[in-house]
């Protein structure tokens, strides 16, 4: 049956470095109303028929058909009597929109983090949070990449080292020497406060810090600094890696060589698993500069070639 077909397509792409643990999740689900039918072969007319049953919104169905749309093209690839559903599902919602913090906004979410209330069982809270959310917006990293640093991860020569992270790749991070400074004088009262952990930013209970703890402090720090957005949605911790990708791209020339140097070293060192991702911080900026979007979609297109 299907769930076979479901496991091996999971652990082949797995193998080259996804994760698709939602993914496996909605296929595995298809494959045992598929089963309840008797059908060892992708329908049309049944995914069409177990979408709806599945997920109410059209965005949780065009989640499941884009996922079942890449299973099945894989399985056609080995037996054509699998179908192809067609991706005929709009998405109602797509990635929102990033709030791309002015150089002024990072410096009052700074001074606010590090005029938080003081906390007798977490005496570091302040320079933490003043360096955690300093060390997201000087490197892009992500939230989750941060909270999971070590002290080891430190390397020599100002080199931060990321572990497996999304998409299970590792890498190395290169530090201004501004953020190396800031970075040794945290640590320094980092080991007075908290020597027995061996989290970078550890939590009172000397482990690793919970996100939601994490978000929850940022927004009482957007907040107290002042920084309200006119949309509904209020600006998050994520957008301080926005910022850094937009600023770099920024400062991109317009020429093609440029452009192409850019976005691979700023791909790399994001961490992301393709330009593709990259590419689309582009619409991020505010009117980002004509010749470079045209010159980065001729890229993307070669790259995906």
């Amino acid at each position: 049956m299907l769930s076979a077909d479901v496991n091996r397509y999971i652990s082949l792409r797995r193998a080259l470095g996804y994760k698709l643990v939602r993914a496996e999740r909605h296929l595995l689900a298809f494959a045992r109303f598929a089963a309840e039918r008797d059908e060892s072969h992708i329908r049309t007319a049944t995914a069409l028929t177990w979408l709806p049953t599945a997920a109410k919104s059209p965005n949780a169905m065009a989640h499941r058909l884009t996922d079942l749309i890449q299973f099945a093209r894989f399985m056609q690839a080995e037996d054509h009597r699998h179908e192809i559903p067609p991706a005929d599902i709009k998405r109602i919602t797509n990635r929102p929109v990033p709030y791309i913090y002015t150089a002024a906004e990072i410096a009052r979410i700074l001074d606010a983090a590090g005029n938080l209330r003081h906390q007798r069982p977490n005496p570091l809270r302040r320079k933490l949070y003043v360096m955690l959310f300093g060390l997201i917006a000087a490197t892009g990293m992500r939230v989750s990449e941060a909270v999971a640093l070590r002290l080891d991860d430190i390397l020599p020569d100002g080199v931060l080292r990321i572990r497996e992270t999304k998409f299970r790749k590792s890498r190395l991070v290169p530090l201004h020497p501004t953020v190396v400074e800031a970075l040794k004088r945290y640590i320094g009262v980092r080991c007075q406060l908290a020597g027995e952990s061996d989290w970078l930013f550890p939590s009172v209970e000397h482990r690793q810090m919970c996100l939601r703890m994490v978000n929850y402090t940022f927004r009482c720090v957007t907040r107290r600094a002042g920084i309200v957005s006119e949309r509904s949605q209020q600006p998050r911790i994520h957008d301080l890696r926005h910022t850094f990708a937009t600023r770099v791209l920024e400062q991109c020339g317009a020429g093609r060589g440029e452009v192409a140097r850019h976005f691979v070293a700023l791909s790399t060192y994001l961490g992301h698993v393709s330009i593709h991702n990259t590419y689309w911080y582009l619409q991020a900026t505010p009117e980002m500069m004509v010749d470079i979007a045209a010159a980065a979609e001729t890229l993307v297109r070669e790259d995906a070639a």
